[in-house]
């Protein structure tokens, strides 16, 4: 039987992966059990984001941006 999720609950992308740093692009492996935003930076202290995750995505997608407008 699959369990629903209620909201705010978010089902994790599991063991192994890398977070990388949205401002300095500094990566670290992704510690289980620890979301990435949940970790800062360590070198300038930011936010991380799951490598493949939807934010990660979305933060792609603006860097590409960013880059076809320079």
């Amino acid at each position: 039987m699959q369990q629903q999720r209620k909201h705010g609950q978010h089902q994790g992308k599991g063991a192994g992966g890398t977070c990388v740093c949205p401002k300095c692009r500094e990566k670290i492996p992704h510690k289980a059990g620890v979301p990435c935003q949940e970790e800062k930076c360590p070198k300038c202290g930011a936010k991380m984001l799951r490598e493949g995750s939807y934010h990660y995505q979305l933060w792609k997608e603006k860097q590409q941006g960013k880059e076809q407008s320079s």
